[in-house]
């Protein structure tokens, strides 16, 4: 399918290599392994494995987490996980799993990712994991501070699908653009952002399906739930990728 060299070429994901099919645990070895050759973000799913190994969340029956925590090298996946980026970027395209929030360019969208990073890399990290979850402050400021904006920054990067027109972040839906409630717009087309001149790839958003408009590409096409795995070609003349999949679980589940 993907004429791959490791030595010429670089794969980039969007996130959530745990959590979203029964081998969780080779596709994080898999990635691992490629070395420079590969580049992933972190998605909600990568940040729900750090917290559940430090004990600071409950995994769910349909988790898909255990083979990663009783693994003999779970120390060191752990670690090479909690280093990934929030945010990468080239001369072109910018990677994220989810969202940015309408206020943020790329400047304050990299000063955020890098914020974030800082936090994960260090000695303290468990603290953060276990004040991670919630759905509040739900509106950027820059008067937040501490695990508040800690909170904002993780829950843009890897959760936001809708927003309010004025970036208030919403977590309670999560179809396709027309079923939200007319109040609600995807965060890329939220008027004013000032992300708009960023070309950005992202996924999380499996309802959406393909998405290629606003300098926005969503490749999270549903390969979880029976839809298609879908890769760019980002190098001169963008091309699209898709195989079908056959479903790893039911939507609902």
């Amino acid at each position: 399918m993907l004429d791959f060299d490791a030595d010429n070429d670089q794969l980039w994901f969007t996130g959530d290599l745990v959590n979203r099919g029964p081998k969780s645990l080779e596709t994080l070895r898999f990635v691992k392994s490629l070395g420079k050759s590969a580049i992933t973000v972190l998605g909600n799913h990568d940040l729900q494995l750090l917290a559940a190994a430090s004990e600071n969340r409950k995994l769910r029956k349909k988790d898909s987490l255990d083979a990663i925590l009783e693994a003999p090298d779970r120390e060191e996946l752990l670690d090479w996980l909690r280093r990934r980026p929030l945010l990468h970027h080239n001369d072109q395209y910018c990677l994220i799993h989810a969202g940015l929030p309408p206020q943020w360019d790329f400047k304050k969208s990299k000063k955020m990712a890098t914020r974030f990073a800082k936090v994960l890399a260090g000695s303290d990290y468990e603290q953060f994991l276990a004040e991670m979850y919630g759905n509040q402050p739900d509106l950027w400021s820059e008067d937040l501070q501490g695990v508040d904006l800690l909170r904002f920054i993780v829950n843009c990067f890897t959760r936001m699908r809708y927003c309010h027109r004025d970036g208030r972040l919403d977590f309670q839906h999560n179809g396709p653009p027309g079923s939200q409630p007319k109040h609600l717009l995807p965060w890329y087309e939220v008027p004013g952002r000032k992300s708009a001149d960023m070309n950005i790839v992202f996924g999380h958003w499996s309802t959406l399906g393909f998405h290629a408009q606003n300098n926005c590409y969503g490749i999270d096409t549903g390969c979880l739930w029976g839809g298609q795995l879908t890769a760019l070609k980002l190098s001169g003349k963008m091309r699209r990728y898709c195989i079908d999949c056959p479903g790893a679980m039911k939507p609902g589940r």
